[in-house]
């Protein structure tokens, strides 16, 4: 089987169009899911960019990898010690390994690894190919490269070809010569005049006051957005640029296809369209990055058309919780591999060829460049335990009701104690059960020990600074008292 992986940097779900928004931002993606199945509860296991990919290519979980930050020790996988031989077992089980143990050719073009130092993501491929642009590249860069490759192997039977493209990820620059596709589409309704007033007295790292963070009083060069969110004009200013890039990678997605049929291969190949997060858009007061183990961070879009095992259930969604591990899994047996014994997924294969997709139980998310931060998803709940808050106004305990609230504006975690004692019940079985597996010290703290994660210490003191500049003093004063401590 031909298989392509198209890896679509910071896509939320909820903003494509095959998945119920109200803006029709995904047209060539909505074709596949219309042709194959799209999963709604699919999510990284850890964010955000380095720890999702490398938990996606090696298998793992963060928690048994060590990998959930940006910087530091936990940036990297941990070392083997004495008992690595003569291949590190990191190679042998990753997922290009197994693909290709099975008879698969296995190729990648991406700049990511460059971008964050994460070069165990191409353990096992045969073929690699960095596009240049550090993750800043746009999709008409980045396609000629897939064309290319495309014509010159795609007849070839049983291959694997993943390819990244950013356009969702700031600073969201489509050429302003292709105009807003949205100008005339209200953008999502949930995000209020209030809740903005409520963000911009509040702090963070990419809040409504300075959305496009790191950039503290300097001029505004990105192409689209805007400097600061004061009212919702200006929201829609920030979300057409966020849905344009959406828009933008979709419609290489097409041209993508395009190639496909052309060549006569289109029915022969699955195709797989996923992200390595999604991307909060207000959320938590976060605008346009990936700094939680929220709802929003950890679930992306899983859209599958699979020739001779989805064709059966065309356009179906599938509702059971699942990790990117899982899918690692899932293409290894669909290609007549084995999982390794140090992998963490579970296969959902099953799922595909029958359309009935019970999932996992519940899931245990982790994000630890932005904030220390271990989240449990079950039943309708969302339970966030925040450890370091990477500089934002969070409270230790968040529970939310992702059915009533998907957008996390009220959090329940005072009014229901039984739902979150039995949320912090789930997480610490697991964290115990975790680190028996892994005989080693719990990733996350480890990251705190060292200081903060990577992204939350950068911008401490620039929180600070602002805030005061801003006629936020009494933020500036606390955050230099506690610093990164979660408010009770």
């Amino acid at each position: 089987m031909r298989i392509l992986y198209i890896d679509i940097d910071s896509l939320r779900t909820d903003h494509l169009s095959c998945y119920g928004y109200h803006r029709k931002t995904s047209p060539n993606i909505d074709s596949i899911a219309a042709k194959g199945v799209r999963f709604t509860n699919y999510y990284a296991s850890d964010t955000p960019c380095l720890p999702s990919r490398t938990a996606l290519f090696g298998g793992r979980l963060g928690i048994n990898s060590g990998v959930v930050n940006h910087g530091g020790t936990n940036a990297d996988v941990r070392p083997e010690g004495p008992k690595r031989s003569f291949r590190s077992y990191t190679t042998n089980d990753s997922l290009a390994e197994q693909l290709r143990r099975a008879g698969v050719y296995t190729a990648s073009i991406t700049p990511f690894p460059h971008r964050h130092s994460a070069y165990q993501i191409w353990e096992g491929f045969r073929e690699m190919f960095d596009t240049g642009g550090d993750g800043l590249e746009p999709a008409h860069v980045v396609y000629p490269y897939v064309e290319r490759w495309l014509r010159a192997n795609g007849s070839r039977e049983n291959w694997f070809l993943h390819l990244n493209m950013w356009d969702p990820h700031t600073p969201y620059q489509v050429p302003l010569e292709l105009g807003n596709p949205f100008q005339e589409d209200p953008p999502p309704a949930w995000l209020t005049q209030k809740i903005i007033d409520q963000h911009r007295a509040s702090y963070g790292p990419h809040d409504a006051m300075t959305p496009h963070a790191g950039s503290y009083g300097k001029p505004f060069k990105w192409p689209r957005g805007t400097d600061t969110i004061r009212n919702t004009a200006d929201w829609k200013k920030w979300i057409d640029g966020y849905d344009t890039g959406i828009w933008y990678a979709d419609q290489h997605v097409g041209k993508i296809l395009g190639v496909l049929k052309e060549l006569g291969i289109a029915d022969s190949t699955a195709i797989l369209v996923s992200a390595d997060h999604g991307e909060n858009q207000g959320e938590l007061n976060v605008y346009g990055d990936h700094q939680t183990a929220d709802e929003i961070t950890n679930n992306v879009p899983l859209v599958v058309d699979w020739p001779g095992v989805t064709d059966q259930f065309a356009g179906r969604s599938l509702d059971g919780l699942h990790y990117n591990v899982d899918l690692a899994f899932t293409l290894v047996e669909l290609s007549g591999g084995k999982q390794p014994s140090s992998w963490d997924g579970e296969s959902f294969a099953a799922a595909l060829k029958t359309g009935a997709d019970p999932g996992r139980e519940y899931l245990v998310l982790s994000q630890g460049a932005w904030s220390c931060q271990r989240s449990v998803r079950w039943g309708n709940y969302l339970l966030i335990r925040t450890y370091d808050t990477g500089v934002k106004n969070f409270p230790a305990l968040m529970l939310f009701d992702l059915k009533k609230d998907p957008h996390e504006t009220n959090n329940l975690a005072k009014e229901l104690p039984q739902v979150v004692n039995e949320g912090l019940r789930i997480m610490d079985a697991f964290v115990g059960e975790q680190l028996a597996k892994s005989g080693h010290p719990d990733p996350l703290f480890e990251v705190i020990a060292e200081g903060a994660p990577l992204h939350g210490r950068e911008s401490l003191q620039m929180v600070i600074e602002w805030c005061r500049a801003t006629g936020r003093e009494a933020h500036a004063e606390w955050l230099e008292k506690n610093g990164s401590r979660p408010r009770e």
